[in-house]
């Protein structure tokens, strides 16, 4: 593991689920708009990574942020970016949206 992915936190899609129903989180899909709009997790913003910038990157205060896409590269990669240029750590959820539907848990689509 490099430096930079020390910060880097990875959570299965239950035990997000389970921080976004206790209001504890929110979650952040870094997928592109015609992706976030055929199917997405309900509650989650749309923030596309190719639109990425550090100063634009969404803060909710008192709530984590889980970054989010389809298979859980993007996320990882933003989520090191977001290290790299200051944060000290990012969250993401491993697998992104395959991984929450192989876990049964609902999506809305269209």
């Amino acid at each position: 593991m490099s430096a930079v992915e020390i910060g880097l936190i990875e959570l299965d899609p239950s035990t997000v689920k389970a921080m976004i129903d206790a209001g504890e989180a929110v979650l952040v899909d870094v997928r592109e708009d015609e992706e976030f709009a055929e199917e997405r997790i309900e509650g989650s913003l749309l923030s596309p990574m190719s639109d990425f910038e550090i100063d634009t990157w969404p803060s909710i205060p008192g709530k984590k942020v889980i970054i989010s896409c389809l298979g859980g590269v993007r996320s990882a990669a933003i989520g090191r970016k977001l290290i790299a240029s200051g944060h000290g750590w990012a969250v993401h959820m491993k697998g992104g949206l395959n991984a929450w539907k192989d876990a049964g848990l609902p999506t809305i689509t269209g």
